[in-house]
């Protein structure tokens, strides 16, 4: 499973490798050769490089990355941040082992040069670059040069994405033993072009020995936990997904969802709602099953049927005292719930009680907010408005809640009250489009009236949904999403 590494954990295991018998100088000779062969690899070319070093041991890499690409005939001139006189441990010994041009940083001239390895500053980058630096990242991209980055583009945090005051747009990165979160969360994968990661002697066993809490979202993560149907199953044994409906002239959410359900995986799936809803419904669908409820009494009447396992409430539901109802009388069942949309909104100010009432349902709770939902839902609690890291927003609402959080975007995460997360990487741009969250509220239901976990389930949903979106390309609609997903479902079951 491949995980992602915070700065603190990266720190942990180069530590734990040292004590291991690794020397420090060792990983950083590695490091710097990773560099230097990517330099070679993408611009084979290239004749004149600039290396710009840090004060630290990203620097360091930058020193030997400088050293084998003159090994390797390359006219390399290092721009340095800090007087070699002023490092210190593996970084002064790789500095002082270089004996080629060394300028100051904000004596050279960027335009000189065929490509630049940006080895100023790494993953654990805290506070904002100063204004000169901030200038010279921007006049060296300004002159179009390849740039190669070290570990992370200087600037970008490595636990956030954040970009602290000024970072380059990188034409690629290498990092080391794994990814960190800011290759992955925006704005900082934005920067960081194509990301390699090299491999620097640091052992699996020693990763694995940190028990790190996030992984990229990948089949790999949750594919061991994919239903699988019996030989003797029937669509009662699959789960019945009750989606409820939106009124009749915003029925259209609530289909996408249903309908998503239906192909994820669920034996059974029905819309639930008022009458003339039902007559829209009714001239749309054929296998999605349709049932009469106007209150909240209804719907829990409904739910004394024990086969309901999953319910969907919020695409098209409204932001009404009607909704809240439904969501309050689903827990109170006993049921596993999505919340989407309209039923996460009307929330709003109401977390601890919302929470309260999560904790005392002896089902699962999946909310899937954008950005947007996530904010009202949380207004006024600075711990998860205030965070800059998207990772760190969605694991805090989860445990907070006592629910899996997926927060959605180009880079959704998804977080566990225990404090496990993934983060996606496969989600197409043009998967921004009306209605995509519905049908991805609905494999999420899908997937969980088949038995899957909350966390998985929801990991899973949203790999497909990204894969999904993939596969049909230019011209997307949400339509369009739910008949691929069978297609996608069964890539992973023949590749695991």
């Amino acid at each position: 499973m491949p995980a992602i590494l915070t700065v603190a954990e990266m720190g942990q295991a180069d530590a734990a490798a040292i004590a291991a018998g690794t020397p420090g100088r060792a990983l950083m000779e590695r490091a710097g050769s990773a560099v230097a062969e990517d330099v070679c690899r993408r611009c084979p070319e290239a004749h004149c490089v600039l290396v710009l070093a840090g004060p630290g041991n990203n620097g360091g890499d930058g020193y030997v990355a400088a050293r084998h690409l003159a090994e390797l005939q390359r006219d390399v001139t290092v721009a340095a941040y800090v007087d070699r006189k002023d490092l210190r441990g593996d970084a002064a010994e790789a500095a002082a082992a270089w004996q080629g041009v060394v300028k100051p940083l904000h004596a050279i001239r960027s335009d000189s040069f065929d490509v630049v390895v940006d080895a100023l500053f790494g993953a654990g980058l805290v506070r904002p670059i100063d204004e000169d630096t901030a200038q010279l990242l921007r006049a060296i991209e300004q002159c179009g040069r390849p740039i190669i980055a070290v570990d992370i583009p200087s600037g970008v945090s490595g636990d956030s994405g954040a970009v602290l005051g000024q970072a380059m747009h990188a034409t690629s990165t290498v990092t080391f033993v794994r990814r960190k979160p800011g290759h992955l969360l925006f704005p900082g994968r934005q920067y960081c072009g194509e990301v390699t990661v090299a491999d620097i002697g640091i052992p699996d066993s020693i990763v694995d020995g940190l028990r790190p809490r996030t992984h990229l979202n990948v089949p790999a993560a949750w594919a061991g936990r994919l239903p699988v149907i019996p030989a003797d199953g029937h669509k009662y044994s699959r789960g019945h997904v009750l989606v409820v409906s939106g009124p009749a002239l915003a029925t259209g959410a609530s289909r996408l969802a249903a309908r998503a359900a239906l192909r994820a995986g669920a034996g059974l799936v029905t819309l639930a709602g008022a009458h003339d809803a039902l007559l829209v419904h009714a001239s749309h669908m054929t296998a999605v099953m349709l049932a009469e409820i106007r209150e909240a009494a209804d719907l829990g009447r409904l739910l004394d049927d024990k086969r309901y396992n999953v319910v969907v409430l919020g695409p098209g539901a409204g932001v009404a005292a009607t909704t809240r109802a439904k969501a309050i009388e689903t827990m109170e069942r006993h049921r596993a719930l999505v919340l989407d949309a309209d039923g996460i909104s009307v929330f709003q100010k109401e977390v601890p009680g919302l929470a309260a009432m999560i904790r005392a349902n002896a089902a699962p709770v999946v909310l899937t907010p954008h950005e947007g939902e996530f904010a009202r839902l949380f207004k006024g609690i600075s711990q998860i408005i205030d965070s800059d890291s998207k990772l760190e927003r969605a694991r805090a609402a989860a445990a907070m809640l006592g629910a899996v959080m997926v927060l959605k975007g180009a880079d959704t995460v998804v977080a566990a009250p225990d404090g496990r997360a993934t983060i996606a990487a496969n989600a197409p741009p043009t998967l921004a489009t009306a209605g995509a969250g519905d049908v991805l509220a609905g494999i999420v239901a899908g997937l969980l009236a088949q038995g899957m976990p909350a966390f998985e389930a929801a990991s899973a949903a949203v790999w497909v949904h990204g894969e999904a979106a993939a596969d049909f390309g230019v011209g997307l609609i949400a339509e369009d999403l739910p008949d691929r997903l069978p297609a996608v479902l069964r890539r992973i079951k023949v590749g695991s």
